[in-house]
């Protein structure tokens, strides 16, 4: 891809810090370009036990010796395993979109695989505009953070990852790999069992340096091989070439494809058209593909560098035009929104940016597809973190693997009297945000706002609909199902307070009504949150195409008991009634029942690297590695846990503590500088399951690792 001056003085960072004395390097570079030495640059030994990270292969001896793969070599590698599987479906056969995510050099706050502290960190949640995620940095080899496979994997996203040469060194490279036949072949395995062990989908292969043209046809048989050998590891898989070299061995994008790049696309599954194209590219481009026109990707520059319309807020002039000729888009560096500080706020400027993509192209994914489908909304950041309406942490987090899935609320700006958010404020049921809908609504008004666009197959029988509502006294919650068959559409009201939508005008608008109840609260002195739960016939004529968040004002008489903050039920100062209410989840299943776990003795669980280092005269701190497994394999599988630590006390009188520690979307977890009392007398951590139907594991049926006193191991 044609640099930009920001990476220009990237690298030039890096050959400064090449070649000035060890010790001066860092700093020396870091103050010439504003880089600075990344985590897993000399002196990192990735053998060591330490907080776990994910890092790129940055030359080819690593690339050929496995290291990577090795569990010896590489402490991080159970870490950097994706917890999703993906799609084995091809993509579809209309016109895609890819999301190209290159930002500030790549592995910033997603390169904490069990996460961080910040909880502005980036993150994309407009899963239902793309079709293919990629990872990309101009490292040799780039691995996507498992963070962003799970999440793209959730809503049906494949992940590619990056393997890139360029400059001197990328000619180096390329020489060495494209020797002979059997090192091309070779390197492009390679490859591939990196993405059939971590889990992704498959390669942008992007050359970007001049070569002899007597490399191209080992050049050539490196990407057929890899194409091959990638659809044969990972049914579903992808390589796409990216227009650079071409196959005279000269270094010129075309900016479509034509005669010079198509051998390399014959052999790959699509072709990512650099960004500086004109009018009439696509239309050339779409000739020449024949019937594999939407394996096409039209590269867009959101920083605007020369690419047509301008990208940034204009990026839809391109996509108007990619859709009238119907071939696919490439979105390259959409991080921009987040780069360069877009105002308002990040979450404002990316929902208004994607509502420009949205707009242009519609809606390319639905969900749900199958069932159990359940989402509380996690964005995979905030400020707190929730467990079934009890708060478990209030220190700010991210970490995109809790992702959910994610709502398909349309970007209306700060104009309307009552809007639909993702509200990290308020406190949460689960996870670390709810979906909340605020404002000023008329007393005879049904405000409907659609949050998943679904696709899922009904059977004859019965589906369960469980949701949970925090809403102030005088506001009607509720949600409905639109259903459709191939004769007619039909919608369902879900709600408690029926009565309060019925006597409305526009109650004309749903085929039938479903009354939901109330489900004992799973934490009886939590009463903010309320969980319903409701009955719905479904019949396999239907298919249930939307899920709509419904909201209404009470009738008289009908009101709820009073909230804890009464702030909430104030009137709007043009005097309209005010609305507040929020769902902190939705779950829908096939049973009216939670997931049975398996109980604690079904579990091995084991610590690992334990070691003690003084914290003050009053403590220490210890750090560990913990892991487990099902004792037989027949048992179900989890996407994640929670993992808690319990102090138990040498006085009888103090009760023991419980503390949150974090995440894990492995079975493994790393327990970083614990800090441990004198007066703890042993650590229990707890591993806390979830299903897939959002479920949580009880603590106390949960699996446990004890570690022995404290004071025997110092």
């Amino acid at each position: 891809m044609p640099i930009s001056p920001r990476r220009r003085l990237r690298r030039l960072a890096r050959s400064l810090r090449a070649m000035l004395p060890s010790a001066a390097a860092p700093d020396a570079a870091a103050a010439a370009a504003g880089d600075e030495r990344r985590a897993w640059e000399p002196p990192f030994d990735a053998s060591a036990p330490a907080p776990p990270i994910s890092y790129p292969v940055t030359d080819l001896a690593a690339l050929a010796s496995r290291t990577y793969l090795s569990a010896a070599a590489n402490f991080h590698l159970p870490f950097n395993r994706a917890s999703v599987p993906g799609s084995a479906e091809p993509l579809p056969a209309r016109r895609r979109v890819l999301v190209c995510h290159d930002m500030e050099g790549g592995y910033r706050d997603d390169a904490a695989a069990q996460g961080g502290g910040n909880p502005d960190a980036y993150a994309l949640w407009h899963w239902h505009l793309v079709d293919v995620f990629v990872y990309f940095s101009h490292y040799l080899v780039t691995l996507p953070p498992p963070c962003w496979t799970n999440a793209a994997h959730v809503h049906g996203v494949k992940v590619l990852g990056t393997f890139i040469a360029e400059w001197d060194k990328g000619t180096e490279v390329c020489k060495e790999m494209l020797a002979t036949e059997a090192s091309a072949q070779m390197y492009a395995e390679r490859l591939t069992e990196l993405a059939a062990a971590l889990g992704f989908d498959g390669w942008l292969i992007n050359i970007e340096v001049k070569l002899d043209v007597q490399f191209i046809d080992n050049l050539k048989e490196f990407v057929n091989h890899l194409t091959k050998t990638m659809h044969a590891a990972v049914p579903g898989s992808l390589v796409i070439w990216y227009d650079a070299i071409t196959v005279k061995g000269e270094l010129d994008w075309q900016d479509k494809l034509n005669k010079y790049n198509k051998p390399f696309f014959d052999v790959c599954d699509g072709l990512f058209a650099n960004y500086t194209w004109k009018e009439k590219y696509p239309h050339d481009s779409a000739a020449a593909a024949g019937n594999r026109k939407y394996d096409v990707y039209m590269g867009i520059d959101i920083f605007g560098r020369n690419t047509f319309g301008g990208g940034q807020w204009t990026t839809n002039v391109a996509l108007d035009l990619l859709k009238k000729v119907d071939v696919s888009a490439a979105i390259f560096a959409p991080g921009w929104v987040y780069e360069t500080k877009q105002p308002p706020d990040f979450e404002s400027a990316q929902n208004r940016w994607w509502g420009l993509v949205e707009k242009s192209w519609g809606v390319l994914r639905s969900y749900p597809k199958q069932l159990p489908f359940y989402t509380d909304f996690d964005q995979g950041r905030g400020y707190q973190v929730s467990v079934e309406g009890q708060q478990v942490s209030s220190d700010p987090w991210n970490n995109i693997s809790c992702q959910s899935f994610q709502s398909m609320l349309k970007y209306t700006g700060d104009q309307a009297q009552l809007q639909a958010f993702i509200n990290f404020k308020d406190e949460t049921y689960s996870g670390g945000n709810c979906l909340t809908v605020k404002g000023s609504l008329g007393q005879n008004i049904i405000f409907s706002e659609q949050v998943f666009n679904g696709g899922l197959g009904l059977e004859d029988g019965t589906i369960h609909i469980f949701y949970s509502v925090r809403a102030d006294a005088s506001s009607a919650v509720g949600l409905t199902l639109d259903l459709s068959s191939h004769k007619q559409s039909t919608s369902i009201l879900v709600a408690e307070d029926i009565a309060s939508f019925t006597r409305k005008k526009q109650n004309h608008k749903y085929g039938s009504y479903v009354k939901a109840v109330k489900v004992e609260p799973h934490a009886p002195e939590n009463q903010d949150w309320i969980v319903y739960k409701a009955t719905v016939q479904s019949s396999a004529d239907y298919s249930l195409t939307g899920i709509n968040i419904v909201c209404t004002l009470k009738i008289a008489g009908k009101t709820s008991p009073e909230p804890a903050d009464d702030s909430i039920s104030e009137a709007n100062v043009n005097g309209s009634p005010s609305y507040q209410a929020s769902l902190g989840h939705i779950s829908i299943r096939n049973t009216d029942t939670s997931t049975k776990f398996p109980p604690a003795e079904s579990w091995v669980t084991e610590g690992e690297h334990i070691s003690w280092s003084n914290s003050s005269n009053a403590s220490k701190l210890v750090s560990l590695k913990l892991s487990w497994k099902l004792k037989t394999s027949d048992q179900p599988s989890f996407r994640k846990y929670n993992i808690y630590v319990e102090k138990s006390m040498a006085d009888p009188n103090m009760k023991a503590s419980k503390s949150y520690l974090g995440v894990a979307s492995v079975d493994a977890f790393y327990v970083s500088g614990l800090e441990v009392a004198s007066e703890v007398t042993d650590l229990k951590f707890i591993i806390q399951a979830c299903a897939d139907d959002g479920s949580w594991q009880e603590l106390t049926e949960c699996p446990k690792f004890l570690l022995v006193p404290v004071h025997s191991e110092l």
